[in-house]
């Protein structure tokens, strides 16, 4: 178990969360949103916030604007350009904080919005989406893409081979989208909670998570796979 500590820093709007220090820091920092349904102290993101750390990542769970001002349910569509806003307050006051790169990242929700606002400013050096919501289940019609191809950071899927919000061959084809280079981590078996609802747990996915997202880092960029992407 890292060391955690509440976050938070004056802005409009607030950044809140809970930061997880890195064991033996590296210098590197990552933000992590939730899901339309989650916050800052859901399942995925604490294990995914404690292998970081122990990587040597300084990882902020953040509370997204939406999450602050009502404990439950979903964002509202008027939601989203705020929880935007809030994303970039959370980097900026995360930049104040570690001397090295800073990274972003989010399940479902809080990574279309991160990838929302990477498209519109290339604030991070790249870009972490778990269970990204390609489209709302049985509506495939009507794909949540039209910003990547104006995403230009090296972004890391991880999705799950029965998530209703796309499927991997969706996923593929989206990616294909983004001008930088992306690589798929496939989840085999796992819906859009990637095995963490309830008291379900995966416990070698945040390491396999991990693993491959320190390619970024270490700076050996992603090549683009077809359906051998790796499986976990």
């Amino acid at each position: 178990m890292t060391q955690t500590e509440p976050f938070s820093a004056a802005s409009d709007p607030e950044v809140r969360g809970v930061l997880n220090r890195a064991d033996v820091p590296r210098g590197d920092g990552l933000i992590l949103a939730h899901g339309a349904g989650g916050n800052a102290r859901s399942g995925l993101l604490l294990s995914l916030a404690e292998a970081f750390a122990a990587a040597g990542f300084n990882v902020l769970r953040l509370d997204l604007p939406f999450r602050q001002l009502r404990s439950y349910g979903p964002p509202r569509p008027a939601d989203a350009a705020r929880d935007r806003q809030g994303l970039k307050n959370a980097v900026e006051a995360m930049a104040k904080r570690v001397p090295g790169r800073l990274f972003l990242g989010g399940q479902s929700y809080g990574g279309r919005q991160a990838s929302m606002l990477l498209a519109e400013e290339r604030l991070a050096e790249g870009l972490l989406l778990l269970s990204y919501p390609l489209h709302a289940p049985n509506r495939p019609e009507r794909p949540r893409t039209e910003h990547l191809p104006r995403l230009e950071v090296p972004t890391l899927f991880v999705h799950g081979t029965r998530d209703p919000f796309g499927s991997i061959p969706e996923i593929e084809a989206a990616r294909r989208l983004i001008p930088a280079e992306t690589e798929l981590l496939v989840v085999e078996n796992a819906g859009h909670d990637l095995g963490f609802k309830g008291k379900a747990r995966r416990e070698d996915l945040p390491a396999t998570v991990v693993q491959s997202f320190l390619k970024f880092p270490a700076g050996t960029s992603f090549r683009a796979r077809q359906p051998d992407s790796p499986t976990v």
